[in-house]
């Protein structure tokens, strides 16, 4: 078996440009969904089921793109088909969130935005796992931890630029920050315009300056022809049920630390309003809880701003520590992060907070993907990237069933609440690293 070429920077960079605008997409969403769906009327302890859309497209989607992908090969390429479609649904998704009134006449606004939240889902699921696996496809072993930790980069470059949009629209460019009950701020509406092009400009870029291998030199870099023909007549059943042991073991980590993130995204915005800016629970819709909405978007942008930083780092104290201590120790550090955000009562205290969070998300994006790189065979990388999915999106759907009933139960709707039980959480998630995770040597 020949050994892979040596890239470039650039041919690395390239690589994982397009996961660029995603993220900003995604950003986008997850700072703003839970706003914009109280806007259209959806109220505060039903905010984690409509969350559940997420989780439950990734594990419809993931393992089927993957799957799909790895049999896939075009004159476009074996990945990049997937990227560029759902890139294109994706974008039209962001395009027409913000605007229930499309649709006001069949649909009530709250279901418009439920359905254009399942269009987004969807699409950006169709494209996270094939960059992942691209990453995989294209890098030699001594290139995989940088090959991740530039896609954390850009991942993070990609969530500041969206994170960031709402705030820099309504306080440098003075565009409305307040509307009507039943409608969009004009600046989250335009945001969703600027991250929808950018996600569509990033992914042409991927596409037209990355070339795959093909069939040929795929096998050549990879297994015996014999060995490949061997894989793809596997069911997708004898796959789940032949799978590496580390991905069990390192689905109790991702169990925690998803569970953590779930929380985050959906009760940020309400968490901070009641605990920093004295909102009343249930208030969508006054100046104080938009002022308080904008800075979580900043918020989310400085945790990706950290994690930016932390990413280029993270290569060489992968390499020093090992990639599980890497992993465990983030994660700890976005422990403290979310816990202090109880202790801290101003608004720019919270970006120490967001520190540890950052080192935390940095990780989760790269180490668990460049453990699984060394110990999954390259000829069904795809499908088995596509089921590691399921360890983020079930832990995802048992928040979603959950916290809205721990919300209005135990905690009397006090979202700061949510934000503690999340660093509970991944303190969990890093102790399961060092416990359960061993690390296979190249």
């Amino acid at each position: 078996m020949a050994k892979k070429p040596k890239l470039s920077f650039w041919q690395i960079w390239n690589l994982s440009f397009g996961f660029l605008g995603v993220q900003a997409g995604f950003a986008l969403q997850n700072a703003n969904v839970s706003r914009i769906l109280s806007n259209y009327g959806a109220d505060l302890h039903h905010l984690s089921f409509f969350w559940l859309v997420a989780p439950i497209m990734g594990l419809i989607i993931q393992p089927w793109v993957g799957a799909a992908s790895d049999r896939t090969w075009t004159r476009m390429g074996r990945r990049k088909p997937f990227i560029f479609g759902g890139a294109i649904a994706a974008s039209l998704g962001m395009f027409f969130m913000p605007n229930s009134h499309i649709a006001i006449a069949i649909l009530p606004p709250v279901i418009f935005g439920a359905i254009m939240l399942a269009l987004m889902d969807a699409s950006f699921n169709v494209t996270f796992q094939p960059f992942r696996s691209l990453v995989a496809d294209m890098t030699p072993d001594e290139q995989t931890n940088t090959g991740y930790s530039i896609q954390t980069l850009l991942i993070n470059l990609g969530a500041v630029i969206g994170s960031f949009l709402p705030f820099v629209l309504t306080n440098l460019l003075g565009v409305g920050n307040t509307a009507p009950e039943g409608q969009v701020p004009p600046s989250v509406v335009w945001s969703f315009y600027i991250g929808g092009s950018i996600l569509l400009i990033s992914v042409l870029w991927t596409v037209f300056t990355t070339k795959e291998y093909n069939p040929d030199e795929f096998k050549q870099y990879n297994q015996s022809d014999s060995v490949v023909v061997e894989a793809e007549k596997k069911s997708f059943w004898q796959t789940l049920t032949s799978m590496p042991g580390i991905m069990g073991k390192l689905a109790i980590v991702q169990f925690f630390s998803w569970f953590a993130l779930f929380a985050m995204w959906v009760y940020t915005t309400p968490a901070v309003a009641q605990h920093i800016w004295g909102t009343a629970i249930g208030d969508s819709t006054s100046p104080e809880y938009n002022e308080a909405a904008n800075w979580v978007g900043v918020l989310f942008g400085l945790y990706s701003v950290f994690a930016a930083i932390f990413a280029i780092f993270l290569d060489k104290i992968a390499n020093r520590l090992g990639r599980v201590k890497t992993y465990s120790i983030s994660l700890l550090f976005g422990a403290l992060g979310y816990l202090s955000m109880y202790i801290f009562t101003g608004q720019y205290a919270l970006i120490l907070s967001m520190v540890g969070v950052g080192i935390a998300w940095a990780a989760i994006l790269a180490m668990p993907y460049a453990i699984l790189a060394r110990s999954l065979p390259a000829d069904r990388m795809g499908v088995y990237m596509g089921i590691f999915n399921i360890t983020v999106v079930v832990p995802q759907i048992v928040s979603g069933l959950l916290l809205g009933t721990i919300l209005k139960f135990v905690f009397n709707e006090k979202a700061i609440y949510m934000i503690v039980l999340a660093g509970l959480s991944m303190l969990l998630a890093s102790a399961s690293a060092i416990l359960f995770v061993k690390e296979k040597k190249a």
